[in-house]
């Protein structure tokens, strides 16, 4: 069996990454699309766990969705060309997934889908659109949960569909151990909040995204902030900055390392993120804190409905009582993580196996 494992962000590498160990190196070529330019949000990461250089990287000239979309296309067909591999495994719900998934698809090449049918059912997200165009071309889709497999099952995909859990909870299970090790940041405190935010719905608007930082400002709660280049670019853009700088709560930090992040997430008192990553890697045992979303609506509802996280909104009085709220009780329930119990490489490596 021969593979093709395309990624190109940042959670793709990290949730890619223990299939990477784990695959035979002769027939697994790994291809980097170059989505995140960024060697603090990509490259760094490959660096930082330990795996090989890809057999492939390229290059994105645009940034426009559309256009970064074909890039991958033109790119990416033209190495399946000479790879030949018998499937091209994608993970998660980003432009690279959804190029790849065409590329591979226009190549006669099946489609695997490692986190496949997630849904917030919120029409805005960028993400939503590549989620449900994947799952609709993939050949094998490898579900987290019961309610993603379900949530395939009732939109009547035609591939085949395996409950693995997340392969994040293996990549936990494994990177913890060794976090503190080959962590660059000391944290002596733990009387602080983690605060991350990314997503084009909250930080390319001023008007959703001042009244989140107005919040966590004037919350008077201690935050560690390790700023997106994204969102950095969003808040010089909105004259938001200069504000966060001054204010004596908020610790800002350059893009960190994934060693880094897991220090911060074992360490802190709870999460504010709109991340779906972190809402699942906070379940994990070794981390298990909870997680105040900033968004209207979640893509990890499992992680909702078991306690691990609530949804806050976007509104000023929303995230301010939340964090609030947290900062008295941050108590999460004696539950296992609703997304695996660190096997899911194993599994999906068996259903490959068994169906390609």
């Amino acid at each position: 069996m021969k593979v093709a494992i395309v990624l190109g962000t940042r959670p793709e590498i990290i949730k890619l990454a223990p299939l990477i160990k784990q695959l035979p190196k002769k027939s697994t070529s790994v291809i980097f699309t170059g989505q995140h330019a960024h060697y603090d949000m990509s490259l760094r990461f490959i660096d930082q766990l330990g795996l090989a250089k890809p057999n492939h990287s390229m290059k994105v000239s645009h940034t426009k969705p559309a256009l970064q979309i074909a890039d991958v296309i033109r790119n990416l067909s033209k190495i399946l060309e000479k790879e030949k591999p018998d499937t091209v495994i994608v993970q998660g719900d980003t432009n690279t997934v959804l190029a790849a998934g065409i590329a591979s698809l226009k190549s006669n090449i099946p489609v695997s889908h490692v986190e496949a049918g997630l849904r917030s059912y919120d029409w805005r997200m960028p993400e939503e659109h590549n989620r449900i165009e994947i799952d609709h071309i993939s050949e094998l889709l490898f579900a987290p949960t019961t309610s993603t497999k379900y949530n395939l099952i009732s939109e009547k995909v035609h591939g085949k569909i395996f409950v693995t859990g997340n392969t994040i909870i293996d990549a936990i299970s494994q990177f913890t151990k060794i976090s503190k090790k080959y962590s660059k940041i000391s944290i002596e405190d733990h009387d602080y909040v983690l605060m991350t935010l990314h997503r084009a719905e909250n930080v390319d608007k001023k008007e959703i995204l001042a009244p989140i930082i107005k919040a966590v400002i004037d919350s008077k709660q201690d935050f560690i902030f390790p700023i997106h280049p994204r969102t950095l670019k969003r808040l010089h853009d909105f004259n938001l900055y200069t504000k966060l700088k001054r204010s004596k709560n908020i610790r800002v930090l350059d893009p960190v390392g994934y060693f880094e992040v897991l220090e911060l997430m074992k360490n802190c008192q709870f999460i504010l993120t709109d991340s779906g990553g972190i809402q699942e890697e906070a379940t994990a045992p070794s981390i298990r804190k909870k997680v105040i979303v900033v968004r209207k609506a979640t893509d990890r509802p499992e992680s909702v409905s078991t306690g691990f996280s609530e949804i806050a909104g976007t509104s000023y009085k929303g995230i301010l009582r939340a964090i609030k709220k947290n900062s008295k009780n941050a108590r999460i329930p004696a539950r296992k993580s609703p997304f695996g119990s660190g096997n899911t490489t194993k599994l999906i490596i068996k259903h490959l196996k068994a169906n390609i």
